[in-house]
């Protein structure tokens, strides 16, 4: 009752195309979820910043887990702020890292930096604004000198289309530092046609990519989110068996022919032809 209660009386703030966003505790884990209309954004476990609680943020996190050394900083970029989820995860498991993080809203970036506070002495700056005229605000020395850039960006529950393009993802890549990482986080269903025509704009900007995801998901059988990562540089075989292990299962990691077979015939998306990502379903987020 008490847990029905804080949520019914959680924190929210109106955002700019009037929709509410809401911290509320976790109904079934640990942390706090951060909603918009309803649509969870985001989990934060303050109290263990590793507990990656949503299946595609744990595949992001195995993924930054072979950036680079164990514990080595890495200089990051995030596109989408959310729940800052993903930022905390490498302030945690890569301490001392530099961080930049784009937020169009900043109701939204007020109401998690109240809270769901960051730990004391984090080098994680958030900027407010569109994530791709964002790109281009950042400091010069920014360029080529990212390990990661992850692009997680929705408004409600969808990608919008500006931010799905072969322009966008050439700009984003252009942070990259030789052998850095892109990641972009797709959500998709019965199909995939979207999420096929990101994995070919990806690739059509970054020549080496793999995909991640459940199993029931890579084969369009049901709406859920893939994880792309791409790289100007060939990722390493020896990965993929560690990011099968390291789940949630049951895991896919595609790449290679697979790949090529799954974006056989499609076009990559544009400027002049993008759409945004499809909606979820209305009871796809029913608890």
């Amino acid at each position: 009752m008490g847990r029905r209660r804080a949520r019914e009386e959680a924190p929210e703030t109106r955002l700019s195309d009037g929709s509410i966003a809401r911290v509320v505790p976790s109904r079934f884990t640990s942390g706090y979820e951060l909603e918009v209309e309803g649509t969870p954004q985001s989990h934060v476990d303050l109290d263990d910043p590793t507990h990656l609680h949503f299946e595609y943020v744990a595949r992001m996190g195995a993924v930054i887990d072979l950036l680079a050394a164990p514990g080595q900083p890495i200089t990051a970029v995030h596109l989408g702020a959310g729940g800052l989820t993903i930022p905390r995860y490498v302030e945690a498991t890569r301490p001392g890292s530099r961080q930049q993080v784009l937020e169009l809203e900043p109701a939204l970036a007020d109401l998690v930096r109240e809270q769901l506070p960051l730990p004391p002495g984090a080098s994680i700056r958030i900027r407010i604004g569109d994530a791709r005229e964002g790109i281009r605000r950042l400091p010069a020395a920014l360029t080529g000198a990212a390990e990661l850039v992850v692009s997680d960006v929705y408004a409600g529950a969808q990608t919008p289309a500006h931010l799905t393009t072969v322009e966008f993802f050439t700009e984003a890549a252009r942070l990259l530092a030789p052998g850095g990482v892109l990641m972009a986080n797709v959500a998709d269903g019965s199909g995939l046609a979207f999420a096929r025509r990101e994995v070919a704009t990806v690739r059509a900007v970054l020549e080496h990519v793999v995909v991640l995801a459940e199993v029931q998901t890579l084969k369009g059988r049901r709406f859920g989110n893939l994880v792309i990562a791409a790289s100007d540089a060939p990722l390493p075989v020896g990965w993929l068996p560690r990011l099968m292990a390291a789940g949630p299962h049951p895991a896919k990691v595609a790449y290679g022919h697979e790949l090529d077979e799954f974006v056989r015939g499609v076009r990559p998306a544009t400027d002049a032809d993008a759409t945004p990502s499809p909606r979820p379903i209305p009871t796809l987020f029913d608890r």
